[in-house]
């Protein structure tokens, strides 16, 4: 799979393509109809596959604190994406000149003179151009006018008949269900990252961590979870807090990871933590001999979670 960074980087054999757009935060089980689709009519066809994708997310650029949080990293999002078969990956900049751009003009500018798009399939609720001005509609006449074909594709249900989609994931995740946002991602709940120096206050405590940098300001996940730390592709049984640590006063968000049986220098590595069961929220406590029983708690649990599996 090739990543493109911006349509001026687009090439003759990147054009005549079957297109999808959106931002497949966690590449669920109804982004993969999609692109099921999406792969089939390239086949069809005997042209490359391709999907659009921005970065940072559209409402991300518009309000970083009200945008929903992330399910996934661009880079677990690219690496779910290749496991899809696609072809190519466009990674669009938002900023203020693509927000500036009319239906019309995104149409014109990306769609026919950029990508010359042969066949464009796109999610139900799929909306674009300044104020949200295009969708369906807009886009199957204009695709009628300009030589290409535009068509949307069903909902994906989950057994409840809930639509499946990034919102729905995200507030299973807020209740802390793991297993229901499994079923409906149709993947392990997972977020990747190197590991990168802390403050050492969990050694302090008595509970070594490996801080993963997210390279997120809002991940869709918060708490503390008993979770698989995946490092050189052995798996280690763990517990982790993915949070502001708000006990020590800390900011960014980062995710923690207290390793049960491991020894070594992880530093600067790059390393996989999957998600198995939501233990608590994070809070803050009165002091740093509350937290350390707490930790104990935690640790406790996981451990127990994975005794019984």
């Amino acid at each position: 799979m090739e990543l493109i960074r911006g349509i001026h980087n687009i090439r003759l054999h990147h054009q005549k393509c079957v297109l999808t757009i959106g931002n497949f935060d966690g590449v669920h089980r109804g982004h993969q109809a999609i692109l099921s689709r999406v792969r089939f009519l390239a086949c069809k066809y005997k042209v490359p596959s391709c999907i659009m994708i921005f970065e940072p997310q559209p409402r991300e650029f518009f309000s970083s604190e009200k945008a929903p949080g992330r399910i996934s990293r661009l880079r677990d999002k690219v690496r779910l994406l290749e496991g899809q078969g696609i072809d190519y990956v466009l990674i669009m900049p938002f900023n203020k000149k693509l927000q500036q751009l009319t239906a019309q003009s995104f149409c014109r500018s990306i769609l026919t003179d950029g990508l010359k798009v042969r066949h464009l399939v796109v999610g139900d609720d799929f909306r674009f151009g300044c104020d949200r001005q295009g969708d369906f509609n807009y886009l199957n006449q204009f695709g009628m006018e300009h030589g290409f074909v535009v068509e949307n594709t069903m909902s994906v249900v989950t057994r409840n008949q809930e639509r499946v989609s990034s919102s729905l994931i995200r507030e299973l995740l807020q209740k802390g269900d793991i297993d229901q946002a499994e079923a409906a991602l149709g993947h392990p709940v997972e977020l990747s990252g190197r590991v990168v120096h802390g403050k050492q206050l969990g050694r302090t405590l008595g509970f070594p961590t490996a801080n993963v940098h997210l390279k997120m300001t809002k991940p869709a996940l918060n708490g503390v979870y008993a979770v698989v730390f995946v490092h050189n592709g052995i798996e280690y049984p763990s517990v982790a807090n993915i949070g502001t640590r708000p006990t020590v006063n800390g900011v960014l968000t980062i995710l923690e990871v207290n390793i049960f049986d491991f020894n070594g220098d992880l530093y600067d590595e790059y390393v996989k933590v999957r998600f198995c069961e939501f233990i608590r929220e994070e809070r803050k406590m009165s002091g740093l001999e509350e937290l350390e029983s707490q930790i104990q708690l935690d640790k406790e649990k996981a451990q127990h979670y994975f005794i019984n599996q």
